[in-house]
């Protein structure tokens, strides 16, 4: 019989009982107790033209790869051109079975300044919802009511409302169908976004920095055709800074006579609802909650609704990611203690609605008036003040502090 191994090759295994019929030309290579091994000539030409089959096989492939790339090349126009063709009928159709299977609607595009859209979906949110159906949003940008200004919790839903808002106003402007019931949008040049935090370490460049001169960029290169969506600008540093910050933007794109773009503007800075009051362009949005229940759990609604937020639910948010209990009791007390004091530090943005019967628990407003003790005494010309004089103006004021 013939086997095969990695010492002799190919060989003929031949029994010491038919050790007398052996050919004269088969050559000994091995020993074995029962047996001999042998080799020929023809048994060695064979093995050489099997253990080469691999290096020529290899070869045949690597010329045939060569000559198929040859003929590739000079059709390679064509079949850009098809792979081209291919890849926007690949799209048409996902995009037409997407319409079909998510009931979208057909928007109306046209050059009018406003966007207005009723029951407006997320497109990648709600294929992920399995535990909740997706709740859809209106939204009515127009020149009259061009900048909203949103708040809410977190984990309210704010980011998702922003980004759906500007995925349905590309997607009509693609040409598909979007996630809505009735959807108008007014064409835009550009789609600005400011969502998310990051630090660019390579760069040397800080989450605050990286804010800014996205905000920078925005503000420099946005029209009164563009779309902006921004989300907690002035997050990325101390309180007053950030608020300071994000009510400066929402004054410089509603004053500015080249800008007042369609700007949806989510904040956790209820100061900068105050901007509707001053600012003819500015409306308050806020996303619902219900705390009716125990006072501890709370339900977000998530719907958007005119009017700007009452609190802002820090406290309640922390109990549902898991802090530990002592942590959440302690943060409780030292909430409630500023909310009493007013002390200075990191004041809490958003009131609670004040209790039946209790006194009225007024937020401090960063641009609240000045006192008038404060007022007299900078208009007070001390040098020209007699010893009497200015016991009698301190009487004054010190009533006047009494009053105030």
């Amino acid at each position: 019989k013939v086997g095969y191994n990695k010492v002799f090759g190919y060989y003929i295994e031949v029994t010491h009982t038919h050790a007398d019929k052996v050919p004269d030309d088969y050559i000994r290579k091995q020993t074995l107790t029962n047996a001999e091994r042998y080799i020929t000539p023809d048994l060695k030409e064979y093995e050489a033209l099997v253990l080469n089959a691999d290096e020529r096989r290899l070869e045949i492939e690597q010329q045939l790869f060569r000559e198929l790339c040859q003929q590739v090349a000079g059709a390679y126009k064509y079949l850009l051109q098809l792979a081209t063709l291919l890849a926007e009928l690949d799209v048409y159709s996902a995009l037409a079975e997407v319409a079909l299977t998510r009931r979208y609607v057909r928007p109306v595009v046209d050059e009018g300044p406003g966007l207005e859209i009723v029951a407006g979906r997320h497109p990648v949110v709600e294929l992920t919802l399995t535990e909740e159906p997706f709740v859809p949003n209106d939204t009515h940008l127009t020149p009259e009511t061009a900048i909203h200004v949103l708040t809410g919790p977190n984990m309210a839903g704010k980011s998702t409302y922003l980004r759906q808002t500007a995925l349905i106003t590309l997607m009509a402007q693609i040409g598909s169908f979007v996630p809505a019931d009735v959807a108008q949008i007014g064409v835009v040049d550009r789609i600005f976004t400011r969502i998310g935090a990051s630090d660019e370490i390579h760069r040397g460049q800080s989450t605050f920095m990286v804010e800014m001169v996205e905000t920078a960029n925005i503000l420099n290169h946005a029209t009164n055709r563009s779309l902006l969506v921004l989300d907690e600008i002035g997050r990325g540093t101390s309180t007053y800074d950030g608020l300071a910050i994000a009510w400066a933007v929402i004054e410089y794109i509603h004053n500015h006579p080249g800008l007042r773009a369609k700007t949806l503007f989510a904040t956790h800075y209820h100061e900068l609802t105050e901007l509707s009051e001053r600012l003819p362009h500015v409306v308050n949005y806020n996303v619902a909650v219900d705390d009716s229940g125990n006072g501890e759990d709370v339900i977000f609604l998530r719907r958007i609704l005119p009017g700007k937020a009452d609190r802002s639910y820090g406290v309640h948010v922390s109990r549902m990611a898991g802090l530990p209990s002592a942590v959440i009791n302690r943060a409780e007390e030292i909430l409630a203690d500023l909310e009493r004091s007013g002390a200075a530090g990191p004041k809490r943005l958003f009131e609670p609605e004040t209790k039946k019967g209790s006194k009225s628990a007024l937020q401090v407003s960063l641009f609240a008036d000045v006192h008038p003790v404060v007022e007299a005494l900078r208009k007070l010309d001390v040098n020209g003040l007699t010893p009497l004089d200015a016991l009698n103006r301190l009487y004054e004021l010190q009533k006047m502090a009494g009053e105030g």
